[in-house]
Order: structure tokens, then C-alpha cells, then sequence
């Protein structure tokens, strides 16, 4: 009998509930949640009261709560406290706060001590009149909603935002929208959500084992900028996809874990010591010598779209104004000498040499220079193309010697290429195609047509034919992306690199309150 009554009492209480749309009153929720009966006397109104005091004071003391204001405005029950705190879910939440030092953060960020002590107090506390535990209630339901808006997104979209410490990050990482905050906060099973939130690629999982198990402070720290990069969501959906890595100067075409193919880069040279300092100089005089160089290669994600055989090099104003210039007036055969030919208002000068060009500001220098196709041209054979905002682009070279270099920073920006062919020959759709590329470029086809062999057979062996671009548009685009890693696993072990453009410090520095 007594089974019967406990099944059967609290079945009926529910069908009851349902049938007549019966809502429990949030001091019943509380004291069910809390396990403690005073909690039926609660006061919203009055709680209300203490709960917006304690959200202000507390906004105050810690910026990072200011995010929580729109969601508590109007809607200060202790909803999150109901939900979680006598279902464990609340203190799961502080396990993984306590533990947050394995990516690198630092767990007081969250407050997670004043939570900690906050939920025992409630669990212990014999209150003797309900307003006594008004405040502490309040300070557990902002600081409990906030450490897990933040720790939540922290881990799907990173510590920082890149693109608000470095000027030459152009790639759309995902950031938390509007919906971020009530869509967290409604969680029905929040042991369930902070289990899917962490990092758990195989780079992230390594680099993760090696920080936690590292005593050297250095390396901890290239650990946990690197661990943050991984936590920034590129907008790259292929498994196949050619990724540049500035600081290893190398380029590495990815089918999913397996490499297509790899070869050595050369990269943009690190901008000037004291650049900022010199640039406010430059700003100052609008004197080009007082101009600090910053040809560091930019972080982007594209895709590749055609490519060109025997570029010719539309020379940027910028190396106009500070080489091209210098070097013409120095000398008048310079020009002649490397191929450049120069325009004035889209027509043809046919004998530079006779410029003066002293009568020019080279801040507004009138003229297009054009480096023509051959052996002398820096783009050399091949240029590989895709959408950017930093007119950069990959490409052969005519000095092959600084692949040997084991500081390869030393381009204008575009990425140079080791085996230029070779990445053209993986990324072309066919066999035909990519003899026709080789066919511009005056080499034999690996599977000759008979309309290459006609071509083949009317070029005499001793004759040259000139040289002219000509575009390949690619069948399937190849998604690219520009990055910037100093430690990443391979083989089993970390990999690290040096920091060749201080990136790792400005990073360092953005996640100061973070760790």
C-alpha cells in the first residue's frame, strides 16, 4: 500500500499539473532545487531589488559581466541557480572552472573561488529568514550565468578576437552573435553541453598534453597561443585545402590528415623595428624616406582560382616609390636591362631612358611599370591567383637560391614557391590541362594530344617563341589559407618555430586577464 501511495501521489500531482497548466511558483523551484522549505517564502519583488543592486555593483568591479545586462534586464529570477544547482549541473560547471588552467586560462578569471564558496554557503546555511539569503542567491545566479557564457566562449570561438589585434588579419573567424547568451543560458543539460564545448582535434589535444606537462614557462606560454589560434573557427569547409604557415615557410596541400604534396616558402619581410613609432613620424612628415617598411605577409583565408603561365609583374606603387624609382634615376638602362616597361596614361613609352626624372615626385609618380615575361622576371613562370584585400598571390621566382635561406622573410609579401609546377600539376583537373600549362611554359607534355604535338612540331628545336601570360581558369577553386603558427604536433612530438614577426607576443598580451 504504501508503494502505491508513493507512485501514485506524485503521478496524479503531475497529471494535475499538466491538466490544468499548473506553473510552480519560483520559491517552490527553489526550495526544491535547494532542498530547503524557506525557499517557498521567496519575494520576487523584493529579490528583484537586491539582485539589481548586486548586478551593478559586480558590473563595477569586472567588465566582462556588462555582456550579461540585456539578457538580466526584466528577467532577474534565479532560473539558471534552479535549473542546475541540486541537479549537479552547478557544480560540474565549477569541476571545469577549477580546471579551465588546461587551456591555458586562469580559473580566478571566472570567479570561480566566490562560486565555489557561494554554493556551499547556500547548501549549509540554516537561514532564518529568507531576505538573508537574498544577496547571496543573486551573486551565485549573475556569477554562476556568467563564468559559463564566458568559459562557453572562450572554447568554441577563442580568448580573442584577431582581427582586433593584428592589421593584417583577414579571415572571418566566428564570433559569438546576439543569441549566444540565451541560447547558453536555456541549455537543458549543462554537464552535457560544457562535455561537446572543448577543442578535441588531435592538434589541440597535443599541443593541450604538452602544456600541461611542461615546467618552462617559455614554452608554456607558445603553447597557449598557439592552443588559442586553434580555438579561432575558420571558415575553410573542404577537407582539401592548401595551407601556408608564415612562421615554418612552407606550404603543405591537406586531404583531411594526408598531405597532397609540401614545399618551402618564402614569406613577406618582418615590417621595421619600432614601426609604429616610425609610421606616427611618417604621418607627421609625409616624407617617404621617414616611411617604415611593412611587407609582412597577411593572414587571410581564399580560395585559388586560375593561375597564369609566364606572368608578367604589374609592379605595386609602393616599390615604385622606393626602388623602381631610385634605381631608374640612377642608372637609365636599368629599366631596359630587367624588362620593365613603362606607361603613361595606358600608353606605351617606347624609350624610358629619356625620362627625366627628377621633374617627378615620386609620391605621385605618373607612371605603370610592367615587368615582361622571361627569365629575368621576379614573378618567374607560374603566379597562382585568389581573391584578397592585400593584392598578394603565390608564385615562382627567378632567384631559386633562397630556398636555401633558413630565413626565408624576405619577400615583398607574396609567398614564393619552391616547386610551382608541382602544386599546379596537383591542383589542375586533368592531365590535358596541365600539359598545356607545361606546353606555355616551353616543356614537353607528360601525355602529348595531337594538337600539342602540332604545336611541339612546328617550333623548331633552335627556336624560341616569345614569351606571353596566359590564364588557366581552375575547374574546382582550391580553397587556401594563410596562417600564423609558432608550435603545432607532428610525428609525435611539438614542432616549434620562432616567432619571426612577434605575433606570438601581441597575442600573449591580449589574453593577459585571461590567464
Amino acid at each position: 500500500m504504501k508503494t502505491f501511495i508513493a507512485i501514485f501521489f506524485p503521478a496524479a500531482l503531475l497529471c494535475f499539473y499538466v491538466a490544468f497548466n499548473f506553473k510552480p511558483s519560483t520559491g517552490d523551484l527553489l526550495a526544491e532545487s535547494l532542498g530547503k522549505d524557506i525557499y517557498t517564502n521567496f519575494d520576487s519583488v523584493k529579490f528583484d531589488s537586491v539582485f539589481v543592486n548586486e548586478l551593478s555593483a559586480l558590473c563595477k568591479a569586472d567588465n566582462n559581466l556588462r555582456d550579461l545586462i540585456k539578457y538580466f534586464n526584466g528577467n532577474s529570477n534565479p532560473n539558471f541557480t534552479i535549473r542546475f544547482f541540486g541537479a549537479k549541473g552547478l557544480d560540474t560547471l565549477i569541476s571545469h572552472l577549477e580546471h579551465s588552467y588546461s587551456h591555458g586560462f586562469n580559473p580566478q578569471t571566472f570567479h570561480v573561488k566566490e562560486i565555489k564558496d557561494l554554493s556551499i554557503s547556500l547548501k549549509e546555511s540554516n537561514f532564518t529568514n529568507i531576505e538573508e539569503s537574498y544577496s547571496k542567491l543573486a551573486r551565485l545566479e549573475i556569477l554562476s550565468s556568467a563564468a559559463y557564457v564566458k568559459y562557453a566562449s572562450c572554447l568554441k570561438f577563442g580568448v580573442v578576437n584577431p582581427k582586433k589585434i593584428y592589421s593584417r588579419y583577414h579571415i572571418d573567424v566566428k564570433q559569438a552573435d546576439s543569441l549566444f547568451i540565451p541560447q547558453m543560458l536555456a541549455s537543458l543539460n549543462i554537464i552535457d553541453s560544457l562535455t561537446v564545448l572543448p577543442n578535441k582535434s588531435m592538434q589541440y589535444l597535443a599541443l593541450q598534453k604538452a602544456y600541461l606537462s611542461s615546467k618552462n614557462d617559455s614554452i608554456k606560454k607558445i603553447l597557449a597561443v598557439n592552443m588559442e589560434r586553434l580555438r579561432w573557427v575558420l571558415p575553410i569547409k573542404s577537407n582539401k585545402y592548401i595551407q601556408v604557415n608564415i612562421p615554418d615557410y612552407r606550404l603543405v596541400y591537406f586531404n583531411g590528415e594526408d598531405t597532397i604534396t609540401t614545399m618551402k616558402v618564402c614569406v613577406g619581410e618582418k615590417r621595421e623595428l619600432d614601426y609604429d613609432k616610425k609610421l606616427k613620424i611618417f604621418e607627421k612628415t609625409g616624407d617617404l624616406d621617414d616611411k617604415p617598411n611593412n611587407r609582412e605577409t597577411p593572414q587571410l583565408a581564399s580560395a585559388i582560382k586560375f593561375l597564369y603561365s609566364n606572368p608578367e609583374w604589374n609592379i605595386p606603387e609602393s616599390i615604385a616609390q622606393t626602388e623602381i624609382y631610385t634605381m631608374a634615376k640612377r642608372n637609365p638602362s636599368y629599366l631596359r636591362r630587367h624588362n620593365i616597361l613603362v606607361y603613361h596614361k595606358n600608353k606605351l613609352i617606347e624609350n624610358p631612358s629619356s625620362i627625366r626624372w627628377y621633374k617627378y615626385d615620386r609620391k605621385k609618380l605618373p607612371f605603370l611599370f610592367v615587368q615582361q615575361s622571361g627569365p629575368d622576371n621576379s614573378l618567374g613562370k607560374l603566379k597562382f591567383m585568389f581573391p584578397n584585400k592585400s593584392s598578394v598571390y603565390l608564385h615562382d621566382t627567378n632567384v631559386k637560391s633562397a630556398f636555401k635561406l633558413s630565413n626565408r622573410a624576405i619577400s615583398h609579401g607574396c609567398i614564393r614557391l619552391e616547386k610551382p609546377l608541382q602544386l599546379a600539376w596537383h591542383i589542375m583537373a586533368n592531365d590535358t590541362r596541365f600539359d598545356s600549362v607545361r606546353t606555355e611554359l616551353g616543356l614537353k607534355p607528360i601525355k602529348p594530344t595531337l594538337a600539342i604535338k602540332t604545336i611541339v612540331s612546328k617550333t623548331k628545336a633552335d627556336e624560341k617563341p616569345p614569351l606571353k601570360p596566359v590564364k588557366f581558369l581552375l575547374d574546382n577553386e582550391i580553397p587556401l589559407l594563410i596562417t600564423y603558427h609558432t608550435a603545432w604536433a607532428k610525428n609525435g612530438k611539438i614542432e616549434y618555430r620562432k616567432d619571426v614577426y612577434n605575433m606570438d607576443d601581441k597575442l600573449w598580451m591580449a589574453m593577459k586577464k585571461f590567464r
